[in-house]
């Protein structure tokens, strides 16, 4: 069987790219009897593709990754060229990791559609800044849907939601899992890394740590006073807060801008720390060092920094608006993302209890071990399989 693979979120750093990677890298090496041809249009991570796959770059007058931005748009021209490499007879499937890249092709192989989650339908105004990018948006994902033989997903929450929204039959949505990569592991004597003390990182400090993208759905303005008011109690005097995640270059939707406004007017200027995009081997040293890893979102259809906390032995604060209480169990406290007041008392308890933050790192590593890129992959083989017999 011959998969064409729309490659094109491979060089996104943020969610989309690292799932894409991670998952794609695990498949091509435990399926040795399927070929896989990866399109991409840039050269930016191309050497991080598997050698076993047949890699073809298309030319393009801007990557996908920056040209389907929150504020951009992709080319028609460049489209069409994606689109008419896609559509080669010679494919038996093609597979779609995210709808963010999804170009309609002309083809009948079977179709694979991943759709991760349904932030941008819930929450468009703050996912999507303007009406033209909403309209687009509306469009590719229900001409991606139309086209898709199979929807796959990434949680059992993702594919209630997905079938909810949509009147989407459960029976045509495949779960296929996620995992945290093997760097995020317990470290026996973490010690800052010469980036994050150079970034103001001390020594000698407690860390409440957020990891990933700014905008307005991650509901951050709400972390940003809880922490606030916490900083003028005595006993979190020590307490910073580091928020990971590109906010210089980033394409998608931002609010940093509302953030650094807010934090200013606050007077946190000086306990709050945004490091920028952090490569693994400093984020791990992180969130070894850290008391707790808050994940606050208004929705999440996986949390996969929550998990890479959860394997390093870190606990984690998330939204209950995600799978993340199924699978980290003890290993976190949730919280209902309307109500800031449960928020703020789940990191009072977590910050004043080492007996607590004790129990949830043996109950989260226990539950992040449990999940595995190689189980993700075999998934997504099953998946191809199914389909390609439809």
């Amino acid at each position: 069987m011959k998969v064409g693979v729309d490659a094109t979120i491979w060089q996104n750093n943020r969610g989309y790219g690292r799932h894409a990677r991670a998952l794609l890298s695990h498949l091509v090496a435990i399926d040795s009897h399927d070929q896989f041809v990866f399109f991409v249009d840039s050269a930016q991570n191309i050497e991080l593709i598997p050698p076993q796959v047949e890699v073809h770059h298309v030319r393009s007058s801007l990557p996908t990754t920056l040209a389907a931005s929150a504020q951009g748009s992709r080319s028609i021209r460049d489209m069409l060229q994606m689109s008419q490499r896609l559509s080669a007879s010679e494919f038996d499937i093609l597979l779609f990791p995210t709808v963010y890249s999804f170009v309609p092709v002309l083809s009948r192989a079977k179709k694979i559609l991943m759709i991760h989650d349904i932030i941008p339908e819930k929450y468009p105004e703050l996912t999507l800044p303007t009406r033209k990018a909403r309209l687009f948006w509306s469009l590719k994902s229900a001409f991606g849907r139309f086209q898709a033989d199979a929807i796959v997903t990434v949680s059992d929450y993702s594919q209630r939601c997905i079938a909810d929204h949509f009147s989407i039959s459960p029976q045509k949505i495949w779960v296929v899992g996620e995992a945290s990569d093997p760097i995020f592991r317990p470290l026996e004597n973490p010690a800052l890394s010469t980036y994050l003390a150079s970034i103001g990182l001390p020594a000698r400090g407690r860390f409440v740590v957020y990891v990933g993208g700014f905008g307005p759905h991650k509901n951050l303005d709400n972390l940003i006073s809880i922490f606030a008011r916490l900083a003028t109690q005595g006993e979190f005097s020590d307490i910073l807060l580091v928020m990971v995640g590109e906010y210089q270059q980033e394409v998608f939707y931002s609010s940093y801008s509302a953030l650094r406004k807010q934090i200013d007017e606050l007077g946190v200027a000086q306990r709050l720390i945004f490091t920028g995009y952090l490569p693994d081997e400093d984020l791990v040293v992180l969130l070894n060092l850290a008391e707790v890893l808050v994940l606050p979102s208004r929705m999440e259809g996986f949390g996969l920094p929550a998990v890479e906390a959860a394997a390093c032995g870190c606990p984690v604060i998330a939204t209950q608006e995600s799978p993340l209480p199924a699978l980290l169990g003890e290993g976190g406290l949730y919280f209902d993302p309307s109500r800031p007041a449960e928020l703020e008392a789940a990191l009072q308890r977590i910050l004043k209890s080492q007996t607590l933050r004790s129990q949830m790192r043996a109950a989260g590593l226990q539950a992040a071990h449990a999940l595995s890129w190689d189980t993700a992959a075999r998934q997504m083989i099953e998946v191809l399989h199914e389909v390609a017999s439809l």
